[in-house]
C-alpha cells in the first residue's frame, strides 16, 4: 500500500520504491526516447527539454524532484545548467545527476563541485541509471524525514524544519548562512570540505565576495560554538573539517 512521503514533489512510496517527476535534459533523440520509456514503466513522470534554456524553462515551471543533464547541450553548457540550478533556492536541494561522453576524472570533478549530485558516463546501462536515480530519491526522503527529528550532537540540537538550534538547551542565535553551514557540517563529521564546495553550496556562486563571506561565517560560527570546543578545522590549502571531539 503506498504512503504518502514528505518532499516538494508530494510523490508516493512504495517499500523503498519512489514514484517521482523527473525532467530529462538531452538533445539525443535515441537517448531521450529510451530513457524515458524505461523511467516510465517504473512510474516516474518524465519531462524532456531538448536544450540548456529549455531544460532552466521546464525546471522553473514543473519543479521536477530529480534533474537528468547531458554534459554536451545547445545553447548553454550541461555543466552551466547544473551551477544555475544550484544558484535557486528551490533546486538547492534537487538531485542532479549529469550524462557525459568523457569518462575523464577532470571533468568529474568539475562536475561535482558545480552541484551535481552524480555523474553517469555515455553510453550507459539503463538498469544503472534506474539504481542511481532510486538512491538519490531515497536520500530525499531520508532527508525529509530528518527534518521533522532534530540533530543531536553532545550540548547541540539542530531543528533543520525552523532553522532553530539550542546549546546547552539555549537558544543559539545563528544567521541562515551560519545555519546551514553548521548542518553541513555536523552531518559530514570527518569530512574534508573546499572552499569552493562550501561557497557553492551555500551561496550558490565562486565569487570574491563569497570566499570572504565565507571566512567572516566561519570566524563566528567558531566563536558561537567555543563552548563545545574547536571542532572547526582548517585543513591547509583545502578548506574545513569538522569533527566531533569527545
Amino acid at each position: 500500500m503506498f504512503r504518502k512521503i514528505i518532499h516538494k514533489g508530494g510523490n508516493f512510496i512504495e517499500g523503498s520504491y519512489v514514484v517521482a517527476k523527473i525532467l530529462l535534459v538531452d538533445d539525443e533523440i535515441g537517448v531521450q526516447e529510451l530513457t524515458r520509456d524505461d523511467l516510465e514503466k517504473e512510474g516516474h513522470t518524465v519531462l524532456i527539454a531538448v536544450n540548456g534554456e529549455q531544460g532552466l524553462d521546464v525546471a522553473r515551471r514543473e519543479n521536477p524532484d530529480l534533474i537528468i543533464i547531458d554534459q554536451t547541450l545547445p545553447l548553454i553548457d550541461g555543466l552551466d545548467v547544473c551551477k544555475k540550478l544550484r544558484a535557486l533556492n528551490e533546486f538547492l536541494s534537487t538531485p542532479i545527476i549529469i550524462l557525459s561522453e568523457s569518462d575523464d576524472v577532470t571533468d568529474k570533478v568539475i562536475g561535482l563541485e558545480l552541484g551535481a549530485d552524480d555523474y553517469i558516463t555515455k553510453p550507459f546501462n539503463s538498469r544503472e541509471l534506474s539504481a542511481r536515480i532510486k538512491a538519490r530519491l531515497r536520500e530525499v526522503q531520508r532527508k525529509a524525514e530528518a527534518k521533522n527529528c532534530p540533530i543531536r550532537w553532545r550540548n547541540l540540537e539542530i531543528w533543520q524544519e525552523n532553522y532553530q538550534v539550542t546549546l546547552d538547551e539555549q537558544p543559539l542565535s545563528l544567521t541562515a548562512k551560519e545555519f546551514e553551514l553548521l548542518v553541513l557540517f555536523v552531518t559530514n563529521p570527518y569530512q574534508v570540505f573546499s572552499r569552493e564546495y562550501l561557497i557553492q553550496k551555500v551561496w550558490g556562486n565562486l565569487s570574491s565576495t563569497g570566499t570572504r563571506a565565507l571566512d567572516v561565517h566561519i570566524s563566528h560560527l567558531r566563536n558561537k560554538l567555543k563552548s563545545v570546543g574547536p571542532v572547526l578545522d582548517s585543513v591547509r590549502g583545502v578548506g574545513y573539517l569538522f569533527i566531533r571531539r569527545k
